[in-house]
């Protein structure tokens, strides 16, 4: 709890003058107590570490399938299926998910995740891939080359999968609506908090339009990188060839430009060396 407002009052202080702080310390102490009880913490698998959560992570999840429904059946949207590819992507992704749902089953912690799984492969020059909240995975076509084999591809997904297992999207949301709850009277934000948490889930998954992912933080890409190489090695998948896809990706990156799958992501130099700090870890994990 106690983290949960030093978060909440740090995201409030970017957003009010000094003036303001002292007319919120003074007027409306009770209201910010409420607001602590209001709070709630989450914990993310594996790395223990606390995160803000002010929205309901089945509210996002809710959301995040409509995004997606709508996503596939754009015009815009055309989804392979019936070939090899398609079918690597959907066993891929079976296969984390799988060792993932027994990790958390293994945790006590499988109530907490009510994921309904999709795979599927989108035909796009983009060298993308991306895993909505609910477990609602896209690969795009475009990164395939980097991919380069099942275990390359188990890299991308594994990370990917990591952010809706992080609930980072959920941790970036209630971010926005603690600034938000900063610029307003703490009361009438929470009165309107169930409009808010769908008006921020529509402005980061773009529903109604072309898809358009929510951007995660530093923090957040470098630990979808441990996560994702324990799910890896959870599913049979060798983390080390983890090492292999980033390399390739961070030479795309030299060859053309950054892709959008690096658009947030620490750099390449640094990315590649904590994977290989993180490898023994990931190692115990691993069953062939």
């Amino acid at each position: 709890m106690g983290y949960c407002y030093t978060r909440f009052r740090n995201l409030f202080r970017q957003n009010n003058s000094t003036k303001e702080m002292k007319i919120f310390t003074m007027k409306y102490t009770a209201m910010a107590l409420l607001g602590l009880t209001i709070a709630s913490c989450s914990t993310v698998p594996l790395s223990g570490r606390k995160q803000l959560a002010l929205v309901s992570d089945d509210q996002i999840q809710e959301q995040a399938t409509t995004a997606y429904k709508e996503f596939l059946g754009s015009p815009k949207t055309k989804v392979i299926t019936g070939t090899s590819n398609a079918a690597l992507v959907k066993k891929v992704g079976n296969n984390i998910a799988a060792a993932v749902n027994k990790y958390l089953t293994s945790q006590g912690m499988a109530s907490q995740y009510n994921f309904t799984w999709e795979f599927n492969l989108i035909e796009s020059p983009d060298v993308n891939a991306w895993c909505m909240p609910g477990g609602k995975v896209a690969v795009y076509t475009g990164i395939l080359p980097f991919t380069a084999n099942e275990a390359g591809l188990a890299t991308v997904m594994g990370h990917e999968i990591a952010h809706a297992i992080a609930r980072h999207s959920m941790e970036q949301m209630s971010n926005q609506y603690a600034m938000q709850i900063g610029a307003q009277v703490l009361g009438v934000a929470t009165a309107g908090k169930s409009s808010i948490v769908q008006g921020l889930v529509n402005n980061a998954y773009g529903i109604g339009g072309q898809l358009a992912m929510l951007k995660y933080s530093r923090s957040n890409e470098s630990e979808a990188d441990k996560l994702g190489l324990i799910f890896m090695a959870m599913a049979g998948y060798n983390p080390e060839t983890a090492v292999g896809f980033w390399e390739r990706m961070a030479s795309a990156k030299a060859a053309s430009g950054q892709p959008e799958f690096l658009s947030t992501h620490p750099s390449d130099a640094r990315r590649i060396t904590d994977i290989q700090r993180l490898l023994p870890e990931a190692r115990k994990y691993y069953k062939k």
